[in-house]
């Protein structure tokens, strides 16, 4: 996380017992609020499969008092969306209805389950057939630039008056260290870049980071044509594709013509939550078990 501590002021904690490391919770500081790192996109409290609901617990509560003590009012958790976990991981839902903690936002991603046979829609399917039909061409490529320089920053700017979240400088800083991981996908027509997708692959999710298309996108199918290939052929075997979110206004609005695009493609709702948690209620914790 590195690369971006310019932005954030760093407040991760490392959690040990008995000298031995049993978790990690990356976090960012804003004032007397501590936050699940807002420079990752899922995050939260982060352990490993043997860690038991007891463990997870006490945890927890260790990190609340340490805090509260440390003159840290608020803790904003941002839970991990459940496709990302290798293991059943509903421990914080749990203990955030214990600490009667505030629900403030919740994402809709868009997922894939890529083990289940789902149907495509008509639109989706026509996008792929011109696509066919008008000869394009997937490669994966080691170098971003093209991508973010002719296609999601010119989009973005003009749409949304943003930027991407990474630099370009950033993403192929990140990509030379997680080569397996970071994936650019273009597509090409006539030799000549019209669309692309950035993937963050982990084991059992494939999920397209950035998407952009130029404004051929609807003549040619490009972007179902891409999409189609990768569930279809690249990452038919993960467990799950996911689009990412289509949330605006703080997760308060959808942007429904990008929902009925992904959904197009079979995809279905999975929700992050995040929560607001006040770090002296850590007391609450202490009846739960019997």
């Amino acid at each position: 996380m590195e690369y971006h501590s310019d932005r954030f002021k760093e407040a991760s904690l490392l959690i040990f017992r008995n000298d031995k490391l049993v978790a990690v919770f990356p976090m960012n500081a804003v004032g007397n609020t501590v936050i699940s790192h807002q420079g990752l996109t899922y995050g939260g409290l982060l352990f490993g499969t043997n860690v038991k609901f007891n463990h997870v617990l006490a945890i927890f509560r260790a990190v609340l008092k340490h805090l509260s003590e440390s003159k840290i009012t608020t803790l904003g958790l941002k839970v991990l969306p459940d496709i990302y976990a290798s293991f059943p991981n509903d421990e914080l839902k749990y203990l955030m209805f214990i600490l009667q903690a505030k629900l403030e936002r919740r994402d809709v991603l868009s997922v894939i389950p890529l083990s289940e046979v789902v149907k495509r829609s008509k639109d989706r399917k026509e996008g792929t057939k011109r696509g066919v039909k008008n000869g394009l061409v997937v490669k994966e490529e080691t170098q971003m630039e093209g991508f973010w320089k002719s296609l999601l920053e010119v989009n973005l700017q003009e749409k949304y008056k943003t930027k991407p979240v990474h630099s370009l400088e950033e993403i192929q800083l990140l990509k030379s260290r997680f080569p397996k991981n970071i994936r650019q996908f273009n597509v090409y027509h006539k030799n000549r870049l019209v669309a692309g997708t950035t993937i963050f692959e982990t084991e059992h999710v494939a999920h397209s980071q950035y998407i952009s298309g130029n404004n051929e996108n609807n003549t040619l199918g490009s972007l179902d044509f891409l999409h189609s290939y990768l569930i279809d052929t690249v990452f038919k075997d993960k467990k799950y594709f996911d689009f990412g979110i289509s949330n605006e206004n703080a997760g308060k609005n959808i942007n429904s013509g990008l929902l009925y695009w992904k959904e197009g493609f079979g995809a279905r709702t999975v929700t992050q939550d995040f929560y607001s948690i006040q770090t002296n209620k850590y007391t609450l914790l202490d009846a739960v078990l019997l």
